[in-house]
């Protein structure tokens, strides 16, 4: 079930930069409750791949949290891959997955992560 509350927050996201391709909120089961799809672009999983993709991310959130009372909370986990760029928050109980463009600089990275933290303290 997509919230309001979930899609504003993709929507904030995605505007932060037009290097954005993707951003997602996934809850703690890897459904996909909200998103948005920079237009245009070809996605780089299929719908299979998709869905295994934000079950790992479930899971790997659930993973984490065991080492929150030791380590303290994560706050953002940045992956670099060969084609693509990700990054992705705590809000609650889901996880906002944010996918970015391989050719950003990281200067940009930094400003979009710098971004994104503001909107999702708000909404933590």
């Amino acid at each position: 079930m997509v919230s309001q509350e979930h899609q504003v927050i993709c929507e904030k996201i995605f505007s932060i930069s037009p290097y954005i391709r993707f951003v997602g909120i996934i809850g703690r089961n890897g459904k996909l409750r909200a998103y948005k799809r920079r237009q245009g672009l070809k996605p780089l999983l299929d719908a299979k791949h998709t869905q295994n993709q934000f079950v790992h991310i479930a899971k790997k959130k659930d993973m984490e949290s065991k080492f929150d009372r030791k380590l303290g909370k994560v706050e953002f986990v940045w992956e670099e891959r060969k084609k693509v760029q990700t990054i992705s928050f705590a809000i609650k109980q889901n996880r906002v997955w944010v996918s970015i463009d391989k050719r950003v600089v990281r200067t940009e990275m930094l400003r979009i992560i710098d971004s994104c933290l503001p909107i999702v303290k708000l909404y933590s």
